[in-house]
C-alpha cells in the first residue's frame, strides 16, 4: 500500500467522503450555497457509510468497526455493524456518536431538522441486504428502493427546506429510476456479492439463467432483459422529472443534474448495446452536460 493509501485506511471519514466523486450524479456541486454543500455531504458521508458497511467496503484496517465499538474479532458480521452503527445513528439526536461521519451528520440535523425515519431506512435497506438475494417481482425490488433509495431525496428535499408531498412523490420516482440503473450498471459485480437485483419474473421471460449473469459478455437474452429494465428506469425518471421544474435558482440545476445522470447513464448502456457484463458502462461528462441542459429545457 502507498503512503497515500495508508493515510486513507487511517481516516475513514476521508476515504468515505472522497467516494462521491464516483457517483452518477453530483453530490455538493460547487454552486450550491456552502451550507447546503456541507449538509448534503454530510448527509452522503452517511449513505456511503452504511453501504460500505452492507457491502463489506469498509476501509481497510478496521477503523470504522472500532469507532462503532465493534471489535476486530466482530467486524466481520455485517450485521452486527449495522446494529452497532444504528446505535450510533440514535446518539445524533440526543447524544454524541462516536463515528466522525456521524458528528458530522449532527449539525446538519440540528440545523434542518432532520428526523431518523429515513436514515433507519437506509440502514434497513443494508440489513436487507445481507438476507435476501434475489427478488421474485418488479414490484418487490421498488419496495427495496423505498428504503435503499428514496430516503436520499427525502433527505435533499429536507436539506433545502423544499418537501412537499407532491414533491416527495416525485424524487421517489427520480431515486428508484437511479437505483434500477445502478443495478443494471452493476450486475456483475452484484452477483459476486451473491446477489441479482434483476426481478426473477423478467429473468424467466426473457429466459435468463443465473448463469448467463456470469459470462464475460452479455448474450442477447441479457441484453433483452437490460433493455427492458432501462425502459422501466427512464419512465420512472420521466414521471420525476417535473420535480426540477417545480424549484428555482441553484436547487434546480442540481436536480436537474440527479435526473440527467440517471439519463446518461441510460444512454451509455445503450451504446453499450446493453451489455453490462463486460463492464459497467459509464456516461462521460460531455454526455452528462448534455442531458443537464436537456433536462433544464424540459425537452427529456
Amino acid at each position: 500500500m502507498t503512503p497515500a493509501g495508508t493515510a486513507r485506511a487511517g481516516d475513514p471519514e476521508r476515504s468515505t467522503l472522497d467516494k462521491a466523486t464516483d457517483e452518477n450524479f453530483p453530490v455538493a456541486p460547487f454552486f450550491l450555497p456552502r451550507a447546503w454543500r456541507a449538509d448534503l455531504m454530510a448527509v452522503y458521508g452517511f449513505a456511503r457509510l452504511v453501504d460500505d458497511i452492507g457491502d463489506g467496503d469498509l476501509a481497510p484496517g478496521g477503523a470504522d468497526a472500532r469507532l462503532l465499538g465493534v471489535s476486530p474479532e466482530e467486524a466481520e458480521d455485517r450485521l452486527l455493524l449495522l446494529d452497532a452503527f444504528e446505535a450510533d445513528l440514535h446518539r445524533v439526536f440526543d447524544a454524541t456518536p462516536r463515528h466522525p461521519l456521524l458528528r458530522r451528520l449532527q449539525p446538519t440535523v440540528r440545523r434542518t431538522g432532520l428526523t431518523p425515519e429515513p436514515f433507519l431506512g437506509l440502514i434497513a435497506a443494508n440489513r436487507q441486504d445481507q438476507l435476501v438475494k434475489r427478488y421474485e417481482t418488479y414490484d418487490d425490488l421498488v419496495a427495496y428502493c423505498e428504503l435503499s433509495a428514496n430516503p436520499v431525496g427525502r433527505l435533499v428535499l429536507s436539506v433545502t427546506g423544499t418537501s412537499t408531498p407532491e414533491r416527495v412523490r416525485r424524487s421517489d420516482a427520480v431515486c428508484t429510476a437511479l437505483q434500477i440503473v445502478e443495478h443494471l450498471q452493476d450486475v456483475a459485480e452484484d452477483l459476486g456479492r451473491d446477489r441479482i437485483y434483476l426481478p426473477a419474473e423478467d429473468m424467466k421471460r426473457f429466459h435468463v439463467q443465473e448463469a448467463d449473469l456470469a459470462a464475460a459478455t452479455a448474450g442477447a437474452s441479457v441484453r433483452a432483459l437490460v433493455a427492458y429494465e432501462a425502459e422501466r428506469a427512464l419512465n420512472l425518471l420521466n414521471e420525476g422529472t417535473p420535480l426540477v421544474g417545480s424549484v428555482h435558482g441553484r436547487l434546480r440545476l442540481l436536480l436537474a443534474g440527479f435526473v440527467a445522470g440517471g439519463r446518461a447513464a441510460i444512454r451509455a448502456i445503450a451504446a453499450a448495446e446493453y451489455d453490462v457484463l463486460s463492464g459497467p458502462p459509464k456516461p462521460g461528462k460531455i454526455q452528462l452536460l448534455r442531458e443537464v441542459g436537456v433536462t433544464l429545457r424540459g425537452e427529456g
